[in-house]
């Protein structure tokens, strides 16, 4: 009996023993660092992101700190930080296209190598240089329509051009199923199979055309320039598919070329033009009205935190922002753009900017309708640089976390207070682009150009424009582009307002 009482005891001192070896290696405590993307995600959103009064999870009294066990248990929520960037901070946020887009924030993006969201601000990007719209025919079947070939791209070496049609790629008809892998998946290189318009339909021809892209492909935003004469008057003509910084200086030289002889009108082409640097459009509508440096030409609108520090106040300009050259302007009354439904940010930047000051024309769609403005952030929390992204800071970025966002900050207004063109831009004379006649950019017969020089001529009545018999199209090749409708408000957060 003895032996058994004592063998009870020794078990139990042993169990006892365990349970208290358990105690000397307790659950590990998890802390915002264990959620690198996560924490820097939540915060750069509370401190900055326009809508943050309005999303519940950024209110500032939701959690006690960055040690806070609920704020803890928040960033683990979502194991995928692309997840927890859309569900859980960006307003009302859809990934969507067209007319299901969300009516609030459209636009804010997480990367998760911000390498791949700078490179994409900078014009550079994986391409073969075909750029098109997508559209459904009569019977629902999916085809493409070349809008424009990227000079010096792998496209522009092939047989293939502006208006030309397909519907098929490597030998599969396009669905809603497969367009995104085929047209915008990760393979280098892909065969269009071309098609001709046959009545309301769309009817493959036999043609294939074999395309490569080309990594750090960089786009001369500057597609056309050129000085068209009609009717005894010099008209300038300039394409602009995106504001770059890096072609600032070059388009600084075609404003100068057009001053230069002596131009009376100008027309600038941004039906293709999703956007880009604010600064860059701050110098066009300066090259456009006049190096007036004391008249307003933009008023940023942030949330409530930054309103009441940051100035947000910016004016015309006289020099290129970055290299500092002296701005060439033409000092116009009168501007007339070609807008379209792919004409969005920037491009609408500078048509509401100039508004006050000038009497803009615009010709061919309601645009995209975009006056917020971004900009870029990474996990490099130095009180000097507050988590942006400053083009010197790669080496600080924290390299457990390479994850880039592009938050919308805010809105920019005009001299007049007006920003509220969410639904778009209104043309003055409406024409959309007809897919079965897109005519060569830059010709003077191509239609949405030819009504605009009617319109200067003062002869649109007596001229027929055909609207097309397909419907709109429903997607571009732009249309997964990290930056597509972008407006970065690049070096223009103005110093902390004076306190007293």
């Amino acid at each position: 009996m003895k032996k058994y009482l004592l063998l009870f005891l020794v078990t139990g001192f042993l169990f006892i023993s365990c349970k208290n070896d358990d105690n000397i290696f307790p659950e590990e405590v998890k802390t915002a660092a264990d959620y690198p993307a996560q924490h820097f995600m939540y915060q750069v959103m509370n401190e900055w992101y326009f809508w943050q009064a309005d999303v519940h999870n950024l209110a500032d009294d939701k959690f006690g700190g960055s040690n806070d066990p609920d704020y803890i248990s928040f960033l683990a929520s979502e194991s995928n930080p692309s997840d927890f960037f859309y569900n859980d901070l960006a307003y009302n946020h859809k990934e969507s296209v067209g007319d299901n887009a969300s009516a609030t924030d459209r636009f804010s993006i997480a990367v998760e190598n911000y390498k791949d969201l700078v490179n994409s601000l900078q014009g550079i990007s994986s391409s073969n240089g075909l750029e098109f719209n997508l559209y459904r025919a009569s019977n629902n079947d999916i085809f493409g329509v070349v809008t424009y070939i990227l000079p010096d791209s792998d496209a522009s070496a092939k047989d293939i051009a502006r208006g030309d049609v397909f519907n098929g790629v490597d030998g599969q008809a396009l669905t809603d199923s497969n367009l995104g892998d085929l047209l915008f998946g990760d393979n280098a290189s892909y065969t269009l199979n071309m098609a001709d318009f046959s009545g309301d339909s769309v009817i493959g021809n036999g043609k294939e055309v074999a395309l490569t892209k080309i990594e750090n492909f960089s786009e001369n935003p500057i597609h056309i320039n050129k000085i068209i004469e009609q009717n005894g008057k010099k008209i300038g003509y300039l394409m602009y598919n995106s504001f770059l910084a890096a072609y600032d200086d070059q388009l600084n030289t075609v404003f100068g070329e057009f001053k230069a002889e002596n131009i009376d009108e100008l027309i600038l082409d941004f039906r293709y033009n999703g956007g880009g640097r604010v600064t860059s459009a701050i110098q066009m509508a300066s090259a456009v009205y006049g190096t007036e440096t004391d008249q307003l030409f933009l008023r940023a609108r942030y949330n409530n935190k930054k309103m009441a520090i940051l100035a947000g106040d910016d004016n015309f300009t006289d020099k290129t922002f970055d290299s500092k050259i002296d701005l060439n302007t033409l000092n116009l009354k009168k501007v007339y753009i070609i807008a379209t439904d792919r004409t969005a940010s920037s491009s609408e930047l500078v048509m509401n900017g100039l508004a006050p000051y000038v009497d803009v024309v615009h010709i061919g769609e309601v645009t995209v309708g975009k006056s917020e403005f971004s900009n870029t952030f990474v996990d490099d929390p130095d009180p000097s640089t507050g988590y942006f992204y400053t083009g010197n800071n790669d080496s600080n970025i924290n390299p457990n976390n390479q994850w880039g966002i592009q938050p919308l900050l805010g809105k920019n207004e005009n001299a007049d207070g007006f920003s509220d063109y969410e639904n778009g831009l209104i043309p003055d004379y409406e024409i959309p682009e007809d897919i079965e006649n897109l005519g060569m950019l830059g010709d003077v017969d191509e239609p949405l150009l030819a009504l605009t020089l009617s319109v200067i001529s003062g002869n649109t009545a007596k001229r027929n424009f055909n609207h097309g018999s397909f419907s709109k199209s429903f997607a571009h090749s732009r249309i997964f582009s990290l930056t597509n409708n972008s407006m970065v408000m690049d070096g223009l957060l103005k110093p902390l307002k004076s306190e007293n």
